[in-house]
């Protein structure tokens, strides 16, 4: 109606799984969207990199991981040693595929860091460049460079496609439109007729690159359903357009590389089996081979007994086909078999049906063995193409698993589904917000879960200190902010986190339930896929609600990420609380190292580089007093932990009308961040109210704490505090500060060096700080940007030795302005 407004209404799928009790499928059990993430460059490939030190030079770095269009990159001459490890940008990094150099002549040279490891560079370089594999020269140079290489089909683009209903000859399909690889294709030759569209994942194995039909002896032929559109001259016209423009809309050949490979298959003419039609995935049918084609394709045909048929239900497969099982397979496992249309009685039994049609079955040896390895659990959530209408992508639950196959339940179709059978690799199926991610609509359920009243906070994006501990210096005159997309070029940008089990585990954490970790969780959404990792550590933890109080947000701290309301369960209690989590690729390695050492484990228990023999932090030859006193207390003292301990933790009991009120006031709530605060109340509990702790030890820990750091507060109104490294408190011509005193700079500290910013620093008393900066390659434009709370957390200094350092940064930043700023 005319002036009416209409309340837009939001899915959440965290929302959605916490009303639902479900969790989502892991993401590493999609391995076509794991696949169509990579972006052409793999680890372990080499190529010649800018020194950063001096831009005339280059020489031979290898890739340790990718996200994106971003490379983690290690010189080579730095072995095992990851501290050198930098982030680079594909499109604005100088990278050239191995060879560059000596093709283009410009010099290879050492850097000044590995000089002394490299006597001899030319016998160094034959020996690591022996079997190499240099990095894609297409994706470094050209029009491709930078691009993930599923965004170059782009639409417009021509593939060719086999008809799978009648033949196995090939037409050519014009690519509509590319959803996360997605695609939706239109036949060429229908212009704007969309009735035959057809939705396929690219690395369907029916679809090929233009060319492929004549390069395997298959005809190209429109398919029989379309045929009579058009006469056969105009085929054959439209036939000759397309070879005309082949090169102008063909795809690149090596993007098809990781299709599934197609085997040889054993079957004969007449064998029977059960299968499901894959256009109708409802039921399990016995079914006949009926016609082999080659080593490789064979035709199948769902029975049907009646004498009189409109149509026939028919299909060509390959050995590994989803969808066709051994005879007596549904019986082994306890499911119902869909007699044929026209079979006499429900009581289907196959001996009696073999007889009767004189068949014999296929032999298992047939088949594939079907694995139940694959991370799928009942109940747990996805998101699913409805087969009856594969424009819609469906909210969908796991409803009941038998090997390798899953029986799901769609939800908010625009018409009501049945159960549908679908293989666990399955390119129709997605992981929890790969539709938000690739900007598609997923249906929402009938009964959303919704954000009605959904709070935006406008904050001031801060701005991030980059230094090629992070990111390679060709990012580093971009500003990462805060808010920036959790997606690069609108695909996933976290890469995969690996549990390394063998490295030490700490004392919160149980090595046991450790050791029964997934390998890996990602690659997706970074906030998912940390929320992800967060939550299956709490659990593997001897006391879960005590990992999450130490991971929970520091409110009083600086904002840098993301939060997330994470849940723990311990004793019939809950617990929940704000733990934040970073929403940029750049920084997923720093933050999975900090929360490592936050729960005082070894900073490579987990993280995006595994740990194959040797872990690079020795962790297994301490003992776990040593090691805990190194990465726990000594190091960083509670790292991330709020001033209250447990500020924004709270508990709920099983039965709340049992709260002993005397406890109420342990736990306070901080309306510091209301804009963007998640509710940390639990259900069915009034806010602001509290319960028992786990035991007596937490309580008086909890309280002490509280009391401790009241004290700390009142004391640093009138003291300052030092690091441990300074042998004894300064005295106060030390703290004094000579504010008067005018920096005279000879040159722009803009244009300085990490060398230069070193030489400032050894210049004046915070001199043994020099050493922090040289570590962290903070150079002039770095520099500039350190303030007071950013040097406390990034440099890990107490308050004294931060207000000294910056004081130093502030001269240099007057003198700048003085000097240079016009």
């Amino acid at each position: 109606d005319a002036g009416s407004s209409v309340e837009e209404m939001e899915f959440n799928w965290d929302e959605y799984l916490e009303d639902t009790g479900a969790t989502a499928a892991p993401h590493g059990s999609f391995k076509h969207v794991d696949t169509s993430l990579q972006n052409g460059f793999a680890p372990g490939m080499k190529l010649e990199v800018a020194v950063k030190s001096d831009q005339n030079t280059y020489w031979v770095a290898t890739i340790i991981t990718t996200c994106g269009q971003l490379l983690l990159l290690r010189y080579d001459g730095y072995g095992e040693d990851r501290k050198a490890d930098f982030w680079c940008d594909i499109l604005t990094a100088d990278l050239h595929p191995i060879g560059w150099c000596q093709q283009n002549k410009k010099i290879l040279k050492v850097p000044e860091g590995i000089k002394d490891k490299i006597p001899d560079q030319e016998e160094f370089l034959q020996r690591v460049l022996k079997g190499a594999c240099s990095a894609p020269a297409n994706l470094l140079e050209g029009l491709h460079r930078g691009k993930n290489p599923l965004d170059l089909i782009a639409p417009g683009s021509r593939l060719e496609l086999q008809n799978i209903r009648d033949s196995l000859e090939a037409w050519i399909v014009i690519v509509v439109e590319n959803v996360g690889g997605r695609l939706k294709l239109r036949y060429e030759g229908l212009e704007d007729l969309d009735k035959f569209d057809q939705w396929l994942f690219y690395l369907d194995p029916f679809l090929h690159q233009v060319g492929w039909a004549a390069q395997h002896g298959y005809s190209l032929q429109p398919p029989l359903a379309i045929r009579s559109l058009r006469s056969e001259a105009d085929w054959q016209e439209i036939l000759k357009k397309v070879k005309e423009e082949e090169e102008e809309s063909s795809v690149p050949t090596d993007l098809f590389k990781d299709k599934p490979v197609i085997g040889v298959h054993s079957f004969s003419e007449g064998m029977k089996l059960e299968a499901v039609d894959p256009m109708a995935p409802f039921v399990i049918s016995p079914a006949t081979v009926l016609k082999v084609y080659n080593d490789k394709y064979f035709m199948i045909e769902i029975d049907d007994l009646r004498a009189e048929r409109a149509s026939s239900q028919r299909y060509v497969c390959h050995v590994n086909s989803a969808g066709i099982f051994p005879v007596q397979w549904s019986l082994k496992n306890g499911l119902h078999l869909s007699p044929p249309p026209g079979y006499p009685g429900q009581d289907f039994d196959w001996a009696d049906y073999l007889k009767q049609c004189g068949a014999e079955a296929a032999p298992q040896s047939c088949f594939p063995l079907l694995s139940s390895d694959h991370g799928f659990k009942e109940n747990m959530k996805l998101e699913a193409v409805n087969p009856v209408d594969p424009e819609e992508v469906c909210i969908a639950t796991v409803t009941k698993l038998r090997d390798s196959y899953l029986w799901l339940q769609l939800e908010g179709s625009k018409k009501p589904v049945p159960e549908c059978i679908v293989s666990v690799e399955s390119m129709n199926i997605f992981p929890v917000g790969w539709c938000e991610t690739n900007g598609y609509q997923l249906r929402p359920p009938r009964k959303a879960i919704v954000n009605k009243q959904k709070k935006i906070a406008v904050v001031q994006p801060e701005k991030q200190i980059l230094s090629s501990r992070t990111v390679h210096d060709g990012l580093k005159n971009q500003e990462l902010n805060s808010s920036d997309s959790v997606v690069i070029n609108g695909k996933y940008c976290c890469p995969k986190i690996y549990f390394n089990h063998r490295c030490f585990s700490g004392p919160y954490l149980n090595k046991g339930r450790i050791a029964e970790l997934p390998q890996s969780v990602g690659p997706g959404n970074c906030v998912l896929v940390l929320k992800e990792v967060l939550t299956l550590l709490i659990n593997a933890a001897y006391k879960p609600s005590r990992v999450l109080r130490e991971l929970q947000l520091d409110e009083e701290a600086a904002w840098h990420g993301h939060g997330e309301t994470l849940k723990a369960k311990y004793k019939g209690k809950s617990y929940r609380a704000t733990v934040e989590v970073v929403r940029t690729a750049d920084r997923v390695a720093d933050f999975c190292r900090k929360t490592c050492i936050k729960l005082e484990c070894c900073p490579n228990l987990f993280g995006p580089q595994m740990v194959l023999d040797k872990c690079s932090e020795n962790c297994s030859v301490l003992t776990k007093t040593k090691y805990t006193h190194y990465y726990g207390k000594r190091k960083n003292k509670r790292i991330g932990r709020p001033p209250g301990g447990h500020s924004n933790l709270e508990v709920a009991m099983k039965k709340p009308n049992k709260r002993r009120k005397r406890r109420k006031h342990f736990f306070v709530h901080k309306k510091k961040r209301s804009s963007t605060s998640v509710d940390n109340t639990p259900a069915g509990s009034p806010q602001g109210s509290g319960a028992e702790e786990e035991d007596d030890q937490d309580e008086s820990e909890l309280s002490h704490s509280l009391a401790q750091d009241r004290d700390k507060r009142k004391r640093k109104l009138r003291t300052f505090s030092f690091s441990d490294d300074e042998n004894k408190p300064p005295s106060p011509k030390d703290i004094k500060m000579e504010v008067a005193e005018k920096l005279q700079l000879d040159s722009n500290p803009l244009e300085w060096s990490v060398a230069d910013v070193v030489r400032f620093l050894k210049s004046t008393d915070c001199a043994p700080l020099a050493r922090i900066f040289l570590d962290q390659e903070i150079d002039g434009q770095a520099l500039l940007l350190l303030t007071l709370p950013t040097v406390q957390e990034c440099m890990d200094l107490k308050l004294g030795p931060a207000i000294k350092l910056c004081h130093h940064i502030e001269r240099v930043k007057l003198a700048f302005y003085q000097q240079f700023a016009n």
